[in-house]
């Protein structure tokens, strides 16, 4: 059988021995908690489940590309409540079924293969990005991210700049959870705009923070937000990662060749998903309850880094603890040894060597279980 090359190219990831020894754990009945992947496990708000199953339909037919005039209506309220930014719904929106599959199909729009152009993103970050700019026949250009973790205009040469169609940065940051500022925003965006570069800015967890909250793209850009994409999703603010739900926002040239593109691919987000998302979106005491526990799950676990030893890097919102740990992989493999799962940082690209990712998943109370697991597997 003939296969996309591409599949080849991505190649599989390096903590696979991890995962291998985890499913074995779990094989025998034995405890295991798991901070590998970012999948809350707080029950969705029940006047969100109840909203979905109100709106399954009788007669069940295709949804529209576009979502449903309620849907973008919420979120457009939602982005004037949460960033104070005016967007039409009609012109500016277009909700999707989830982040990732329009995170991975955006390129597809956007990219001529032929002119050879670039898709740069920062690195470690979500493997989504890469992975569909490869898809769509983009060359890529990692930048390695360093420091604070924070993609900052000056990072970017002026080659790639000259050649890029895409600029994905993450803001909070997976994995490090790093915040990039409104100063940062407007600079990269005034250096997008002055070689033509679209900015996407993934900002699917810009609810989840402490303190004040995060800055938007869509902050900097101006009435239209010209040149800018905005990534946003219900599943780490309201607890609907199996929903499937979010929405892209921005520059309606863009958000036209999206819905465009979507029309073509039959992606649409089903009807009773979106009055889900219509209700999650307009109402926030239940995103600022999901902040409060994720905020007890991070001051459990940097107590207990800290007193072995190991440096919390960034991580000032997000679903993530990222900490300095030097061998991830030995790290991540002791750990195991206890019955606790991380991510080694390498997992998410060159950068990430190194350093480790906790999400913030497990229940308050298997947070403090991991407490006595760090301590025993590394303590000198």
């Amino acid at each position: 059988m003939r296969l996309n090359p591409i599949f080849a190219e991505l190649g599989t990831y390096p903590i696979q021995e991890i995962k291998d020894r985890a499913l074995a754990i779990l094989a025998r009945g034995e405890r295991l908690i798991d901070f590998s992947i970012g999948d809350p496990t707080e029950p969705t708000p029940a006047f969100i489940a109840k909203a979905l199953r109100d709106a399954v339909p009788a007669v069940s037919q295709y949804p529209s590309a576009s979502g449903t005039p309620e849907q973008r209506q919420a979120i457009a309220d939602y982005v004037a409540r949460r960033f104070g930014v005016t967007v039409d719904p009609d012109v500016h929106i277009v909700p999707t079924s989830g982040s990732k599959e329009a995170i991975f199909s955006t390129p597809l729009a956007f990219v001529d293969r032929d002119a050879g152009d670039i898709v740069a993103y920062g690195t470690p970050g979500y493997p989504v990005y890469e992975r569909g700019a490869l898809f769509a026949g983009a060359r890529i250009h990692p930048i390695v991210l360093e420091g604070d973790f924070v993609l900052r205009a000056g990072d970017v040469p002026d080659d790639v700049w000259a050649q890029a169609a895409m600029l994905w940065l993450c803001t909070p940051h997976n994995p490090a959870g790093a915040v990039t500022s409104a100063a940062e925003l407007s600079d990269l965006l005034e250096a997008a705009r002055a070689s033509d570069t679209l900015l996407l800015s993934d900002e699917c967890y810009t609810d989840v923070y402490e303190g004040a909250p995060p800055a938007s793209a869509l902050q900097v850009a101006g009435e239209g937000a010209r040149g800018v994409l905005v990534y946003l999703s219900c599943s780490k603010r309201s607890g609907m990662t199996g929903y499937r739900s979010g929405a892209i926002i921005g520059d309606a040239e863009a958000i036209d060749a999206l819905k465009r593109l979507r029309t073509t691919t039959g992606t649409a987000p089903t009807v009773f998903v979106s009055a889900a998302a219509a209700t999650a979106w307009s109402d926030d005491d239940h995103a600022a309850e999901r902040r409060e526990i994720f905020a007890r799950k991070r001051a459990i676990l940097r107590k207990a880094f800290d007193e072995v030893g190991y440096e919390t890097v960034a991580s000032q919102a997000g679903l993530y603890l990222w900490l300095r740990v030097g061998d991830d992989v030995a790290v991540a493999s002791r750990l195991l040894d206890g019955g606790v799962v991380v991510s080694p940082g390498r997992a998410f690209g060159p950068g990430g060597e190194g350093y480790i990712r906790l999400a913030l998943v497990p229940t308050v109370e298997e947070c403090e279980a991991a407490v006595e697991v760090v301590q025993q597997c590394l303590s000198n």
